[in-house]
């Protein structure tokens, strides 16, 4: 029955939006609107803190996803060198694709939690905020390479197959028709799940600052792994698994061992101060009528009828003005 509905899913006849003179690559554009929807989330949960502003995320994302985008395309390159080595033109080319996610998290993460540090957030709580913001920005960017007709899977003839433009692959391995699994599917999914699962974690269980970021390390590690398996693109190999699988495995090992000890040595909450000169007075905490000036003297504690008689008058300022009179009359 579904076979009948979705026989496959399309290949784009497009990857460029024209508005006026002005000609906007869908790559690049998938890749901005994740940006923005991460820089939101990850504002959004900095306020909820109490910890910074959406300002703040904004100011710390201009650095943080500028080094992520430098890191992500020299990752690539160094990968897949062998795509450059003849016309090196092609490197700063991004709209063509070609961004490495391990290399935009290894270069854009340090640059992020630097920054947060320089403006008083400390850097594990800052990480706990990006948590979720991270997979979402992937969930949103991954469909570049739909647009792109890139980076997919091997042939299927399942229901959700993609179709691919020969122009795209190898016609003397694959016939014209086959088509493909959507590894970029598989993947943005994986991660809007994943942004789900960690909002989640985070409120229920509410782990120690830090801790969040390197779960999304594993978790993310653990569905690369099983994309990349699925992958068919040229890419270096090493005992059968090719080389993003092996990065994928460093992720999800070497953050079971941080995590293991972060959770022996949790870093505690920052606890927010609030300056003496900012503490709320009676007249912001206390609704207007349960204000002293405006009880009656009998509903007044001792402390405000000290000095003053029922009837509110200051018994000083009484006395002075008696013996003023008095002193007048005699002379």
């Amino acid at each position: 029955m579904l076979a009948s509905i979705l026989a496959s899913i399309p290949s784009p006849s497009f990857n460029t939006i024209d508005i006026g003179p002005l000609s906007l690559n869908l790559y690049g554009l998938m890749i901005a609107l994740g940006v923005v929807a991460a820089v939101w989330l990850f504002g959004r949960r900095l306020e909820q803190r109490e910890i910074g502003t959406r300002d703040d995320a904004s100011s710390i994302a201009i650095w943080a996803v500028l080094a992520g985008v430098i890191g992500a395309r020299l990752y690539h390159v160094a990968t897949d060198w062998d795509l450059f080595a003849d016309d090196l033109g092609r490197i700063p080319q991004i709209w063509k694709g070609g961004l490495g996610i391990p290399g935009g998290l290894i270069l854009g993460i340090p640059v992020g939690l630097y920054l947060a540090k320089q403006r008083g957030i400390p850097m594990t709580t800052a990480a706990t905020c990006a948590a979720p913001a991270i997979p979402l920005a992937q969930a949103i960017g991954r469909w570049g390479n739909y647009f792109n007709q890139e980076l997919f899977g091997r042939p299927t003839d399942l229901p959700w197959a993609l179709e691919i433009d020969p122009i795209h692959f190898d016609t003397t391995v694959y016939a014209v028709g086959t088509t493909f699994h959507p590894t970029f599917l598989y993947e943005s999914l994986w991660s809007l799940g994943l942004c789900l699962l960690l909002i989640w974690i985070d409120k229920r269980f509410r782990p120690a600052p830090g801790q969040l970021l390197v779960i999304y390390i594993i978790s993310y590690g653990i569905g690369r792994f099983w994309v990349e398996g699925l992958r068919i693109d040229p890419a270096d190999e090493l005992g059968g698994l090719r080389f993003n699988q092996w990065v994928a495995v460093v992720a999800v090992v070497g953050g079971g061992v941080v995590l293991a000890w972060m959770r022996r040595h949790p870093t505690p909450e920052p606890v927010i101060e609030i300056p003496l000169d900012e503490e709320p007075g009676l007249d912001e905490v206390l609704p207007e009528h349960l204000l002293p000036e405006h009880l009656p003297p009998e509903h007044l504690p001792p402390e405000h009828l000290r000095g003053k008689d029922p009837l509110g008058e200051d018994p000083v300022a009484n006395k002075e003005d008696v013996e003023r009179s008095g002193g007048e009359s005699s002379a």
